[in-house]
């Protein structure tokens, strides 16, 4: 049996990147993965060894954006340990079917440009859209840098340009009643109120969904970071693929002492008198934490799964029937599209150029087309009939993770995990076969090769993922990619639940990170470093406790000499 300071569950870029700060500390660290290559949903991989041998894909994430909002890769030095980032500019293309199309590059100024040839009012509601947005990320970038709950924290985090953010976006009570409403209106009624043409309003409401939602629902207003973000900071991918950061922090990892173990299914918690002690791995053996285990993976998998209910019930006799009830999981999931090409899809109806595909391209046509590729997931339905999707071609930027000439399409396509009337059918009940998957990856390639025709005869081989097939692999409860949706009303301190929303529980010595924790999914680290910190100051409270205050009071003092 053995015996360290702190056991994680998992070893995705969050449990990773929470190991690596606990390590600088002075604590040993074990990481528990159960599958064979650590990374989670940030891995890079062979997926078709023997028909495309040669072409790396990323298997799930593919943009880095939000880890470019905190400063993770800056303390952990990961350009030391062979993290290489290439920022992608343009950074979004999306081909509308009256011929027009949609380009954004980093700069908001060049964007601006490319509208104004189709729409100059568009143009400049846009450049009103976006610098609203970024004033709003601004804001939030001191949030989701620090533990939810703690005020002294995120008060600390801010500086002169992000307080002369905030006071900008409120001031008398209308002012601040009217960015209270923009916030809980839905990413349509926003693109809608601000700009007139399709081509604009398509792309701009297939970026907000990205937050797991229809544009349509309420509080779906917040997706409007997601376009301002691809300007700044920008969209980034590691050199050599999303495995790359994970490939860093291992590094960093294991120079510091950790160790990282696969094939290492967890299968309990164990609890000895309400404090987490350590952990069992299906095989039986138990590997025991002398200060605490770190779960990255989703609340209702650890203590639902994991765990004895006798013991949740001893510490909150509440906790599984909330778990049970009040975490929303809308069925919206990932049916992924992987492809070995003989060459880049060529968009030669839209002007096309290679410097298009640098970044993302949305099929968006419409934003009622967006609206259907999320709302028939939420009814059970594969909103294959006119397929919308998120694609890239990585090999574009990166022409390492092919042979040379060759490339790589990675399609992501939005279907429901659970497929209604085909309950207890399928993968694990859900309706999801291989001929069915097939099937729509078909449709899906199909509306794509109407816009790129020669997209069918470039094919090499291609590998279908359905959503059981994801949650089986990566382990998303239902498929959620996200842990569980990123709505209003489970997001920040209301994530995954309130009493759970600061990385801590009622079990003593347990701990949350990943995903499922705030400030949510995407490649950011940010729940990896908060609960680090949560954990540090747990362990020395006054010492900690402390050095934020020092953090939050020079802070201040710079905010009030600057406006001096």
């Amino acid at each position: 049996m053995q015996t360290v300071d702190v056991v994680i569950i998992g070893a995705g870029h969050n449990a990773l990147v929470c190991a690596a700060y606990l390590l600088k500390a002075g604590y040993t660290v074990l990481l528990l993965e159960k599958n064979s290559i650590p990374g989670g949903g940030a891995t890079t991989e062979e997926r078709m060894p023997q028909e495309a041998a040669g072409f790396k894909f990323n298997p799930c994430a593919i943009d880095h954006i939000f880890i470019h909002l905190g400063p993770i890769v800056q303390e952990l030095e990961l350009n030391k340990y062979g993290l290489e980032y290439l920022f992608c500019d343009p950074t979004i293309f999306c081909p509308h079917p009256d011929g027009r199309y949609y380009l954004a590059h980093r700069s908001v100024e060049k964007t601006c440009a490319e509208i104004q040839r189709y729409s100059p009012s568009d143009a400049k509601q846009y450049a009103e859209f976006i610098d609203f947005w970024q004033r709003v990320t601004n804001v939030l970038i001191p949030v989701f840098n620090a533990p939810p709950k703690s005020l002294l924290d995120v008060s600390g985090n801010f500086d002169l340009g992000k307080l002369k953010d905030l006071f900008s976006l409120i001031g008398p009570p209308d002012k601040v009643l009217d960015f209270i409403r923009t916030l809980f209106s839905s990413a349509k009624d926003l693109v809608e109120g601000y700009f007139e043409e399709e081509f604009v309003k398509a792309p701009l409401a297939r970026l907000a969904a990205e937050m797991s939602m229809p544009p349509s629902q309420k509080t779906s207003g917040i997706g409007g970071i997601m376009a301002a973000m691809r300007h700044n900071p920008g969209v980034a991918r590691p050199k050599g693929g999303t495995g790359a950061l994970t490939q860093a922090l291992l590094n960093l990892v294991k120079s510091l002492g950790g160790v990282v173990l696969t094939d290492q299914q967890v299968d309990k918690v164990l609890v000895d008198n309400n404090r987490a002690v350590g952990v069992r791995v299906k095989d039986k053996t138990e590997y025991r934490a002398n200060r605490g285990v770190i779960s990255s993976i989703d609340a209702k998998r650890l203590f639902l799964h994991l765990m004895d209910a006798s013991d949740v019930d001893a510490a909150d006799p509440n906790l599984c029937d909330r778990l049970e009830k009040r975490i929303v999981d809308n069925n919206e999931s990932i049916l992924k599209i992987d492809c070995a090409l003989s060459e880049a899809p060529r968009f030669e109806h839209h002007n096309h150029k290679d410097e298009y595909l640098l970044g993302s391209v949305l099929i968006a046509d419409s934003v009622d087309h967006v609206e259907v590729a999320h709302t028939d997931c939420q009814l059970g339905k594969i909103p294959d009939e006119n397929p919308s999707m998120f694609l890239a071609v990585p090999t574009m930027l990166d022409p390492s993770m092919a042979p040379d000439g060759k490339h790589t399409l990675w399609i992501e396509f939005f279907a429901p995990y659970q497929i209604k009337g085909a309950e207890g059918t399928g993968l694990k009940g859900t309706g999801w076969t291989d001929e069915l998957k097939h099937k729509v990856a078909e449709r899906v390639l199909n509306k794509l090769a109407d816009y790129a025709p020669n997209l069918k005869n470039s094919i090499i081989a291609r590998n279908v993922e359905s959503p059981a097939e994801l949650a089986e692999r990566v382990g998303f409860l239902k498929g959620n990619y996200y842990h569980l949706d990123m709505t209003f009303d489970q997001m920040v301190f209301f994530r995954p639940l309130p009493e759970l929303a600061n990385y801590t529980t009622p079990i003593e010595g347990l701990f949350l990170t990943g995903a499922g924790t705030h400030p949510g999914g995407a490649i950011s680290g940010m729940p990896g470093r908060n609960c680090a910190h949560v954990f540090l100051h747990k362990q020395h409270p006054v010492q900690e406790t402390l050095a934020d205050a020092g953090k939050f009071f020079k802070s201040t003092a710079q905010s009030i000499l600057n406006i001096q």
